[in-house]
């Protein structure tokens, strides 16, 4: 068996309130393999959000360990996260978080800008993903001149154009139509079909179902880990 991509060891997140400590997490462990497609469920304040703020290292766990493709990311300093995040994570958010005034193609080409690509490479990388997600004909397009459905799309090839280790969706579909949201599931199960690691949190269970395996959270607890 090849070895966890992802690994959470005992990892805990607390918060100081004025004078109240919040255990978001309180000693969560759990290993995802490479290609792995992952949906993490939970009512609200369970710890999803902190949880994925930990998996996309924007954060820090207070105790334990964090090991992404091996690293100890755990108690990085905000530099060396933020190129952990730029080379081997990918991020696709409910509300797209497309830049208004770029085009589809450059929109997608924006991590690729961060890491100094040459200009000609990342508009190729581009061009090719826009394509992947039926985005072709768009090239030229604004987010405001586009579905909501489109806009995720964008989304997903922007996350997809570092080829990262990781890709963390956060309530993908949660801003699309019924059948929007089933288009961009089927996106997703394409990745998982090609050996992409996903990792999705959602509040749907249509979506939870959707993949492979489920981790429920209650009160920054995992209650259970489910293969489908």
């Amino acid at each position: 068996m090849s070895a966890p991509i992802v690994k959470f060891k005992d990892v805990t997140k607390t918060y100081q309130m004025g004078p109240v400590t919040v255990e978001a997490l309180r000693g969560v462990s759990f290993a995802i393999e490479p290609g792995e497609y992952i949906s993490i469920m939970g009512s609200s304040g369970c710890g999803k959000s902190t949880l994925l703020n930990l998996l996309g290292c924007l954060d820090r766990p207070t105790t334990g360990h964090y090991f992404l493709g091996g690293q100890d990311v755990s108690q990085m300093d905000d530099d060396a996260l933020s190129a952990v995040r730029g080379a081997r994570l990918g991020f696709i958010f409910q509300s797209y978080n497309l830049i208004q005034q770029l085009s589809v193609v450059e929109n997608i080409e924006v991590p690729l800008y961060y890491q100094d690509w040459p200009e000609a490479a990342s508009r190729e990388v581009a061009h090719k993903l826009a394509a992947r997600v039926g985005l072709a004909q768009r090239l030229d397009h604004k987010p405001f001149e586009l579905s909501g459905g489109q806009q995720q799309r964008v989304a997903i090839a922007r996350a997809l154009v570092n080829d990262p280790l990781v890709i963390l969706a956060d309530e993908p579909t949660g801003n699309l139509d019924s059948a929007s949201g089933v288009e961009i599931l089927k996106i997703f199960d394409e990745l998982h079909a090609q050996g992409k690691t996903l990792i999705i949190v959602t509040h749907d269970p249509t979506v939870g179902k959707r993949a492979r395996r489920t981790l429920r959270l209650c009160d920054g607890l995992i209650e259970s880990d489910v293969r489908h």
